[in-house]
């Protein structure tokens, strides 16, 4: 295994505990893959069937781009969950990392009609770089992958309409704080609607500002500096993420 691959597994393990902390996960469905540096067709993901909390870095699946697993490994991966991030990989070759959420507000805003609201500072960062995808099921056909390919185009935060919430990153550490915002902003726009009262909406032009300062690169701001912190938040919690 070379370093590279080592501190590539190191991150996205933390990454799964650090969903798993936040509630973020759904049992053992949705995944973060991570393409592997040096490696462009290989990436890691979770072995099917473990809880976000048991991820550790050795216990991630290595995979070709088909979903064949490389080398060995105690479990196998869900086919069908794979199928989004495989297609993404695919067609994205500057995103190092996907991560899916099916979380409560993520759910709740891709239900809705108008999607992501410009109604608070932590989603202007998303709508600078989003898309939608309509919802066809839980199998995805040639022609759905196709459309998401299109859709997704370069965006960096993609809506699963009534599903969830997608970021490609730059890194594992860059798809999580990507996310965060994602979730944070979700989170709000449910939370102000539930207020029953007329929303305020933050002007485009002042939006337009923050868009344009972002060159839009799948990282996320400040990352280089918050990610260290996470790291050592999850190791006082539970390190066992690093075995």
């Amino acid at each position: 295994m070379t370093d590279a691959e080592a501190r590539t597994r190191v991150d996205l393990a933390a990454v799964y505990r650090l969903i798993a902390l936040n509630g973020w996960d759904d049992l053992i469905f949705t995944h973060v893959t991570a393409r592997i540096p040096g490696e462009a067709d290989h990436l890691l993901i979770n072995p099917f069937g473990a809880l976000f909390e048991h991820i550790t870095a050795s216990s991630l699946v290595k995979v070709d781009l088909a979903g064949n697993i490389i080398g060995q490994a105690h479990h196998g991966i869900s086919q069908g969950g794979f199928v989004l991030h495989q297609t993404l990989h695919r067609a994205r070759p500057d995103v190092h990392c996907i991560l899916h959420t099916h979380t409560e507000a993520g759910i709740a805003v891709s239900a809705q009609a108008d999607g992501l609201l410009p109604i608070s500072q932590h989603a202007l960062y998303p709508l600078g770089s989003i898309a939608y995808h309509d919802y066809c099921g839980l199998i995805m056909s040639d022609a759905e992958r196709a459309n998401l390919v299109r859709e997704a185009a370069t965006a960096h935060h993609l809506v699963l309409r009534n599903h969830g919430l997608v970021t490609l990153g730059a890194s594992p550490a860059d798809a999580y704080l990507l996310m965060c915002d994602f979730e944070r902003a979700c989170r709000a726009q449910v939370l102000a609607q539930a207020g029953g009262t007329t929303l305020t909406f933050i002007e485009t032009a002042v939006a337009q500002e923050l868009w344009r300062a972002d060159p839009c690169t799948g990282r996320a701001f400040a990352a280089d500096l918050i990610w260290p912190e996470l790291l050592r938040k999850a190791e006082r919690i539970d390190q066992s993420f690093r075995d």
